[in-house]
């Protein structure tokens, strides 16, 4: 792979995790990077260079990828420089706690008693939303299990890599 097509994509991850989730777009480009740099651990003054970025946006970058769950740094014995790489839990779904969902849910409903003598009409988006997030805190919990042996068949079948092909190690 070339750097301009790892740039390239780096890039394209930027411009999404921006667009949908409000990103700055360095952090969206880091992760990007590391979910294709080889190795996959790198350096701040690395990544600066691969993504051409000073190492103040990289740092920031790391700091909110970190914040996330997404990055994580490491340090191997007797080195002065921590390495970031992905966050291993980056693979698993996120948002999918339905703790969340049901907070949202009370939230809404917290509006819904300000509305409580207001026409059906202006009660109507905060009732969907409490549905909603009623809705989503009943059944992530069961997607999530239905992704997990779903995950768990393709890595028996050779369709996705073992992470971790020694679990005794």
């Amino acid at each position: 792979m070339s750097r301009d097509s790892e740039l390239l994509f780096a890039d394209h991850v930027g411009r999404f995790y921006a667009r949908q989730y409000g990103f700055p777009p360095m952090a969206g480009r880091l992760l990007g990077h590391l979910f294709v740099c080889d190795p996959p651990q790198q350096t701040i003054d690395e990544l600066g260079e691969a993504l051409l970025a000073s190492r103040s946006a990289i740092t920031g970058a790391v700091k909110l990828l970190e914040g996330y769950g997404m990055a994580r740094r490491t340090r191997t014995a007797g080195e002065r420089m921590d390495r970031v790489s992905l966050n291993p839990a980056t693979q698993q779904p996120q948002n999918f706690d339905a703790a969340l969902h049901r907070e949202h849910a009370s939230l809404f409903r917290e509006g819904l008693a300000l509305l409580a003598d207001a026409p059906p009409e202006r009660r109507a988006p905060l009732e969907e939303m409490v549905a909603l997030a009623e809705f989503l805190a009943e059944r992530l919990p069961g997607l999530v299990d239905e992704w997990h042996t779903h995950r768990d068949v393709l890595r028996a079948s050779g369709k996705l890599p073992n992470p971790n092909p020694n679990p005794a190690a």
